[in-house]
């Protein structure tokens, strides 16, 4: 059974199953999901927790055995295992084997953020077929307003779609910032009923302005956040060598991949033996058909420009500088 976080609790309501693997991109949700197995566990006398983390030379055969023999023990025990993105063959095989054949009095619960391709493997696929497979998928910017609404109704507070806008763009790119908001907000003003001007008087700004952040939006090709979040950058005291190297390094990673484009088919290929990893392929892939080769080029020689500018080896605002970058790796064209 694969279902998603929100669809977890009437899942558990019915009954609880004996193995649960949880992943998916955003750890709030992936924290949500792991506690409210823990909390049905324990509500079904699931006394004992052992917690083990999936790491190079870990006792599988130790693990396995202990499992095997829980059956003797007079309380029940839930094990969870906290894996990393791409577990290699030992670990699949042994946890394919604990999806198909889960020990007796145990609730087996696996959770870590898997790689996307990771979800179509078969190990995967058996806690799917026997367990169930809860994937939490990340709350994108056009979700983020209803989302915050529906966690702050689960408090009794209510919230104008304007003051839900505003909120999101307070708190965009930081789930667990905007639930802490929701959780302070619903503390503060209990059974309210909140406008834009509550809102923007209660709320601090949370928004994560990181530089990887930015050379994602800005590769993804979305001009506005990628500039918002510059100005955010600028606004901490963030100096501009620390967020050309963010922007560099992706335009450095596109102009490799490009080159072998033009003799090599396979795309996940390039990616792999060019060390670009998932978080930063889908970003990557959405520039490639935007911009050219030439246009790559054009785009190192500028960021070579900015960086002199942020040595004092060049005149000129590093920082306008660096607006016209991002500009221009988003797709927005401006003239030389």
């Amino acid at each position: 059974m694969r279902t998603s976080p929100d669809g977890l609790p009437p899942g558990l309501a019915r009954g609880l199953r004996s193995v649960y693997l949880v992943t998916g991109s955003e750890p709030l949700l992936i924290a949500e999901a792991c506690d409210a197995i823990r909390a049905a566990a324990r509500a079904q006398q699931y006394a004992d927790r052992e917690v083990h983390f999936l790491e190079r030379g870990f006792d599988w055969n130790a693990l396995l055995a202990d499992a095997a023999n829980l059956s003797l023990f007079a309380t029940r025990r839930l094990i969870e295992l906290r894996i990393g993105p791409t577990p290699d063959a030992e670990a699949q095989k042994s946890l394919a084997g604990l999806a198909e054949r889960p020990p007796e009095d145990t609730v087996l619960l696996v959770s870590g953020e898997l790689e996307y391709k990771t979800l179509k493997t078969a190990w995967v696929k058996a806690f799917e077929e026997h367990g169930v497979l809860v994937v939490a998928q990340p709350v994108e910017r056009p979700a983020l307003p209803t989302w915050i609404r529906d966690r702050l109704a689960r408090h009794g507070v209510r919230i104008e779609p304007a003051a839900a806008e505003l909120l999101a763009d307070r708190v965009e790119g930081n789930l667990l910032a905007a639930q802490q908001e929701v959780e302070r907000v619903a503390l503060l003003m209990p059974g309210a009923t909140l406008d834009a001007g509550q809102v923007a008087e209660l709320v601090a700004d949370s928004a994560r302005y990181d530089v990887f952040e930015l050379s994602a939006a800005a590769f993804s090709g979305q001009p506005e956040r990628a500039l918002r979040i510059l100005a955010g950058l600028r606004g901490e005291g963030r100096e501009p060598p620390l967020v050309l190297w963010a922007l560099l390094n992706d335009l450095r990673g596109l102009s490799r991949v490009a080159q072998r484009l033009e003799r090599e088919r396979s795309l996940d290929s390039i990616f792999r033996s060019e060390q670009i990893w998932s978080n930063r392929q889908k970003p990557l892939q959405a520039a490639l058909p935007r911009l050219s080769r030439g246009d790559i080029d054009a785009l190192l020689l500028e960021a070579a420009a900015v960086d002199r500018m942020a040595k004092g080896s060049l005149r000129g605002d590093a920082w306008v500088a660096l607006e016209l970058l991002v500009a221009r790796i988003a797709g927005v064209r401006l003239a030389a």
